[in-house]
């Protein structure tokens, strides 16, 4: 949460109206953020003397499915524009602002893509 804090500090609000579609390694997002609405699923337990075989209960499993159907098309968006080798590979540029640059190049061409392939 470190980077994500430092790119969206709280205390501006940016995500007030909108939303927000994490995963668990977001997990502390809704104590920091104002969010309109924050889906993100649920940890499984931690095993532990008392509870050897943790499992998450019925509604925290549905709620997880849902989460995952809305989550699939931000990851399969994520994998496409991997198919651009400049985002796989390690970037030693200096420049912020010119990564910022290939990342919306690299999203335009994917989004075209799936235009072409409507």
């Amino acid at each position: 949460m470190g980077i994500f804090k430092e790119e969206f500090p709280p205390q501006y609000g940016w995500f007030k109206n909108m939303k927000v579609l994490v995963d668990l390694g977001f997990t502390g997002i809704g104590s920091l953020y104002i969010i309109k609405e924050l889906l993100i699923g649920h940890k499984k337990p931690k095993k532990t003397d008392l509870n050897p075989n943790p499992e998450l209960t019925e509604e925290q499993k549905e709620w997880n499915r849902y989460v995952s159907r809305e989550r699939v098309y931000v990851e399969h968006a994520i994998g496409g524009m991997k198919k651009f080798r400049i985002l796989k590979n390690k970037c030693r540029l200096k420049s912020d602002e010119l990564k910022n640059k290939i990342i919306g190049i690299c999203a335009g061409l994917w989004n075209y893509q799936l235009t072409l392939n409507d």
